[in-house]
């Protein structure tokens, strides 16, 4: 059976910080980091290998393994990107739409050349992860109040990869407690705390702006989790009507 290679938004996060040189590490060794982390059996009794040959792995993610480091990627090769992290369901047919309509102010020129940029895929990802909880017309707000001008990065308070690696961080740091802490009336509160504790790696931020910063940490943390619920409904549907 050929198994799908698949990343954490923590882990797509450093991949990208990766691409971009911000980080000691190279995509190579992410990934193969990521590998070993969700194949623990494998690597332990010596059969990595067999399973891994067992591993389907797209075309972008061969480029990274061959050493290339892509300044830019194509809307196909994002799409590929994004299909790779758990609980998404982005596909190229929205990005399409997104970049030709729905948030073309900030996307609809690539980058780099005819690619799109690092920050670029991070924002789609991001757009990917909101969509759960806000409709197209709340995320443009956000943005607007994060990204400020469109054609311009120089003005963010925060670039759009630092914001997918702060919040991918801290829902993985969040997510061993969301077992104990989904169902009770000090959930909203601790991940709003933790939010906040994340937003003042930004010294930089004014009082206001962290409060910006803190709450679409807050709202993307809560937007993946509903992604995983809706995600472990559908697979509960579709174990009960298989049986």
């Amino acid at each position: 059976m050929t198994e799908l290679f698949s990343l954490t938004r923590c882990e797509m996060a450093q991949l990208l910080l990766s691409i971009e040189g911000q980080h000691h590490e190279t995509p190579l060794a992410m990934l193969q980091k990521a590998w070993n982390k969700h194949h623990p059996s494998d690597v332990e009794n010596g059969n990595a290998l067999p399973a891994f040959l067992s591993t389907s792995v797209p075309p972008i993610l061969e480029k990274l393994i061959k050493g290339n480091r892509a300044a830019g990627f194509s809307l196909q090769e994002i799409a590929s990107l994004g299909q790779l992290v758990e609980y998404s369901n982005v596909s190229i047919t929205s990005m399409q739409n997104w970049v030709k309509r729905d948030f073309k102010e900030y996307l609809s020129s690539p980058k780099i050349g005819k690619k799109y940029s690092i920050n670029q895929a991070s924002l789609l990802f991001i757009i990917d992860d909101l969509k759960s909880v806000l409709d197209f017309e709340s995320i443009r707000h956000l943005f607007e109040g994060i990204f400020n001008q469109p054609e311009r990065e120089d003005d963010d308070l925060i670039s759009p990869l630092q914001l997918y690696s702060t919040y991918a961080e801290l829902f993985e740091q969040l997510e061993g407690q969301y077992e104990r802490t989904i169902h009770t009336d000090k959930a909203e509160e601790e991940i709003r705390t933790a939010a906040s504790r994340m937003a003042e790696q930004f010294p930089h931020l004014s009082e206001k702006q962290h409060l910006v910063v803190r709450n679409i940490l807050f709202i993307a943390t809560l937007s993946i989790q509903t992604t995983y619920l809706y995600s472990l409904s559908k697979r509960y549907l579709n174990a009960t009507l298989f049986l």
